[in-house]
């Protein structure tokens, strides 16, 4: 999904047409689960059991998959992946679900509302804007029978913990940092960090100029709750919604997700920070009227890019200490021009985010059409990595206090692992269909095994010269970050894995 979080979208074609979509190595984005009758759920502090296990603890019997359903309405998406279609059964998921997040998750104190909160007794600049009548931590809100909800959940669970608003994690420190610069100038910008993850199609695309057939919108990378609803991909989708309320600067903070790959750095659950700066209209006064070529080349809008670059590189130093930078063009649908920063850190390069003057169309829809301003975006995860050298995205959401106990508000400290227990690596192997999808694997070995898989990834790909068949075999790392796993444990998951991935069509091999 075209976001400058990170700094790390580029520009690809699809269709014949431009599309941002996330760089593999750098998108952030991703629990730990029991084997029924195998492995005991003491030896587990995990946030939720996954749904295979949950319908076994429920009915006794795997739960299958069925296959990709087509959207009902003209949502812009083709396809669904419906991975849970018998209400009842999924009602009781949920169930599971919430039951074992409520007691496995204390340390972290989650599960609460995802509410506002400083770090400092004064306000400062920076005008806070809180929900805190509003929970989100309801799976029932997110696991449905619509034909086009794919969350399943294991997903649902995740939302509302609100790890960006917790003082002594890593996610919640960086936030807060980057607050307390945001203070430090002279204007007043708004925080908004406790909205609502669903939005609409409307907010988290059209507004922001993606296209209808951005591959972006499909099912296989987002969240649907139904064919009108989403969870975010993107705190961008807040943005044309404050604007429409009158705000001129502000920030936005918030948990994303993304159906993603499995990797040390992605997870479908992750956290973005958005900054928006609208000019005073006598600032840009000149720029009324100009065609796109014209407002492009125009003092107007170098004057606001250099304000942006200025702002920035301030955050960084604020963030990194005195650091060399350097610019780049890139592109997203709702800015123009675009940039990319990338810091000289610690030897190494670094892409850290993205940004740019605000696209006219889109301050046209929000009702700002003689404004000019700019945005930035940036990934939490990816800078808490950074600053606190930590090397798995998924500690972030560990409960182990060995991790937590390690950090403390506003301050920057190395992450010391605590211990590094042995890999696993199983090979699975099997002919594809035509339809087949590379996230529905993925989430399918996440929905078994949570957070035991460390990685997957391709190793070989073969295509029959008779047939016309092609075979894909990915090598699945398994490795728990709180303790040694058993031979009969990783038995029982790559088992489980096989039975279930012909569900999706393919052939095992």
């Amino acid at each position: 999904v075209p976001a400058f979080h990170l700094g790390c979208d580029i520009t690809t074609t699809h269709n014949n047409k431009k599309h941002t979509r996330d760089t593999p190595k750098e998108k952030t984005a991703h629990h730990s689960d029991f084997v029924s009758s195998v492995v005991d759920l003491s030896y587990h502090t995990v946030l939720v059991p996954n749904p295979m296990i949950a319908s076994r603890a429920i009915t006794t019997r795997s739960k299958s998959f069925p296959r990709r359903l087509q959207f009902l309405s003209s949502t812009n998406t083709s396809t669904n992946t419906q991975f849970y279609n018998n209400y009842s059964t999924k009602m009781k998921f949920s169930q599971v679900a919430t039951c074992f997040a409520a007691t496995a998750v204390s340390t972290a104190n989650a599960f609460v509302p995802a509410t506002s909160f400083h770090t400092s007794s004064s306000v400062n600049n920076a005008q806070l804007y809180s929900t805190t009548a509003s929970t989100y931590a309801d799976v029932d809100r997110y696991v449905s029978d619509h034909p086009n909800n794919n969350i399943p959940p294991h997903i649902a669970a995740l939302v509302g913990r609100g790890l960006h608003t917790k003082e002594d994690h890593p996610i919640g420190i960086v936030r807060a940092k980057i607050q307390d610069y945001f203070n430090s100038l002279d204007e007043e910008y708004k925080i908004f960090d406790a909205e609502d993850p669903i939005v609409t199609c409307t907010q988290c695309f059209d507004d922001l100029r993606i296209e209808p057939d951005h591959p972006g919108r499909s099912p296989s990378d987002t969240y649907y709750i139904d064919d009108k609803t989403l969870l975010r991909t993107h705190t961008s989708a807040h943005q044309s919604m404050h604007l429409r309320e009158g705000y001129e600067r502000f920030l936005c903070a918030g948990d994303v997700y993304r159906r993603d790959e499995i990797d040390a750095s992605h997870y479908p659950a992750f956290h973005q920070l958005e900054g928006v700066k609208l000019f005073e209209k006598d600032a840009v006064k000149g720029a009324e009227g100009l065609s796109k070529e014209e407002w492009l080349a125009s003092p107007e809008c170098k004057m606001i890019s250099d304000d942006l670059k200025n702002v920035l590189e301030g955050l960084m130093d604020h963030l990194f200490g005195p650091v060399e930078k350097k610019w780049s063009e890139d592109f997203f649908p709702f800015t123009e021009p675009s940039m990319e920063c990338e810091i000289l850190y610690q030897g190494e390069w670094l892409e850290v985010l993205g940004c740019g003057v605000v696209h006219t169309e889109v301050l046209q829809m929000a009702g700002q059409d003689d404004r000019r301003g700019w945005a930035f975006g940036l990934g939490l995860e990816r800078l808490a990595m950074i600053l606190f050298k930590i090397p798995d995205i998924r500690l972030f959401w560990t409960d182990d206090k060995r991790f937590h106990k390690q950090f403390k508000a506003g301050s920057i400290t190395e992450f010391k692992p605590y211990s590094k227990y042995p890999p696993c690596f199983k090979d699975i192997a099997f002919w594809l269909p035509e339809d087949f999808v590379e996230n529905d694997f993925f989430e399918l070995a996440r929905g078994i095994a949570g957070d035991l898989v460390e990685r997957m990834e391709l190793t070989d790909e073969f295509t029959n010269p008779k047939t016309g068949k092609t075979s894909k075999c990915y090598r699945i790392t398994y490795r728990s970050m709180d303790r040694s796993l058993t031979d009969d444990e990783i038995n029982a998951l790559q088992s489980d894995l096989r039975e279930q991935v012909a569900t999706l069509g393919v052939e095992v091999r």
